[in-house]
């Protein structure tokens, strides 16, 4: 049945949007730490790297869901969708804040501060926001197109 891999594809979306949204609020939170749990310094703004999923798996996998229950084969719908594969760690410099009272400065007096952005944290979860809503749109309107057909039948 199509639909559900429709759903399959948009319930993916969503998981990653909420994913993406996790880490957004991580790095928001962790803008002013200026030492880790493990005391290597600031705290590191992370990324999420999506990847398309095209439904193509190990070669065993689409075997197993193309083999009927008599040995015969029967067409595999494709699945898409997106997945997450890595949360990276933004490589790029930490921010420095002269204050040589603070115990986290160095020999110069510097504070290194973590490379957190507000301004893209903002724009990050603004658009996971708004791919969220385009999921819940999509998936409301495959809703309405699975009651209609059901519609039929009467």
């Amino acid at each position: 049945m199509a639909f559900v891999t429709s759903i399959d594809v948009i319930g993916s979306g969503f998981t990653a949007q909420q994913q993406r949204l996790d880490i957004v609020s991580e790095n928001i939170v962790n803008m002013n730490t200026t030492r880790t749990e493990n005391g290597e310094g600031p705290y590191r703004r992370k990324v999420v790297v999506f990847q398309a999923d095209n439904g193509t798996g190990r070669f065993q996998d689409v075997l197993a869901r193309t083999r009927n229950g008599r040995g015969g084969t029967r067409a595999v719908e494709p699945k898409g969708g997106v997945r997450v594969v890595e949360i990276a760690e933004d490589p790029s410099d930490f921010k420095l804040k002269y204050d040589p009272d603070d115990p986290d400065a160095n020999e110069d007096g510097y504070v290194e501060l973590p490379n957190v952005d507000l301004v893209k944290e903002i724009t990050d979860g603004m658009a996971a926001s708004q791919a969220w809503s385009a999921n819940v749109t999509a998936f409301n309107l495959l809703k309405s197109l699975i009651s209609k057909g059901l519609e039929i039948g009467k």
